[in-house]
């Protein structure tokens, strides 16, 4: 099922399928977040204020429209 980083609660995983906004994919693909990439919500914090991931193993801190712009296949274990 794919489904955006924003849309999923804490502790979900799943790889990255695709970007929905060229200008956020580009700036977020210069940091290392690639289609295919793992990626674990870590924790979501209070009052939109943003999303703490794990992407293949480096963890990084998104805006909740940055995060929004990445579509992830949930893996079906969890």
């Amino acid at each position: 099922m794919n489904s955006p980083v924003t849309a999923v609660r804490e502790g979900i995983s799943g790889r990255i399928v695709q970007f929905t906004d060229e200008r956020i994919a580009g700036k977020l693909m210069t940091m290392g977040v690639l289609p295919g990439s793992m990626v674990e919500v870590v924790r979501i914090a209070p009052f939109n204020g943003g999303f703490y991931l794990k992407v293949d193993g480096i963890n990084m801190v998104m805006r909740v429209r940055e995060a929004g712009s990445i579509i992830i296949a949930v893996d079906s274990k969890k």
